[in-house]
């Protein structure tokens, strides 16, 4: 692979990393919560949860299964159960905007759970993650090169570490400066796990 094609395969998958990373969700408020109850090392642990759920997809889209978790009744009853475990994040969250000191943190289980049973992350998978994992052409400064295969891979799990470090840290040095930011990034983290709880419910039953 010639060193151009290289670069944009480690763009391209960067860039879809954040596709799936970035956006306002679940995932993030969970990791915002952990961060703002028990510091910048538990929100990172928390995103290493989100890191692991999607190594599993990577490896399932690779061997072809990930087409299994897009049957309508499997991302039905995942819609069921991330709900339900979203409105425990929620109660989670809301005790720790109240607790006077943190309890210990179990965030890692809780990203790889929230990860596994996401109707969007396993719908990521089943259209982005598929061009992730399968080498395509694109052109480049009137070049055409073959973007895929490893490099993609090194790029998008790059793209995630980024994130799950640097957020983190954003939200450590946001609470340096303003008073009661803690208790204010759990409660609304409650809030958007209780709002993404009833959205999967309510796409489970249709």
């Amino acid at each position: 692979m010639s060193a151009t094609a290289s670069l944009v395969s480690l763009v391209v998958g960067g860039a879809l990393a954040f596709s799936l990373v970035a956006p306002p969700g679940p995932m993030n408020a969970l990791i915002a919560d952990e961060t703002a109850a028990r510091g910048w090392f538990a929100g990172f642990r928390s995103g290493l949860g989100a890191f692991a759920s999607d190594t599993v997809f990577c490896a399932l889209a690779l061997s072809g299964a990930v087409t299994v978790a897009g049957s309508p009744t499997v991302r039905s009853v995942a819609a069921m159960v991330g709900g339900v475990f979203m409105f425990y994040l929620a109660y989670d969250a809301l005790r720790d905007a109240r607790a006077r000191t943190p309890t210990e943190s179990r965030g890692f289980t809780k990203a790889l759970v929230l990860g596994l049973t996401n109707p969007y992350q396993i719908g990521w998978w089943l259209t982005a993650g598929v061009a992730l994992v399968q080498p395509s052409p694109v052109e480049v400064a009137g070049e055409t090169v073959v973007v895929g295969g490893v490099t993609v891979l090194v790029g998008f799990f790059a793209g995630i570490l980024v994130w799950i470090t640097a957020f983190p840290a954003l939200l450590v040095r946001a609470g340096d400066r303003l008073e009661g930011f803690e208790k204010g990034v759990s409660y609304v983290s409650a809030a958007v796990l209780s709002v993404f709880g009833v959205a999967f419910v309510y796409y489970a039953v249709l």
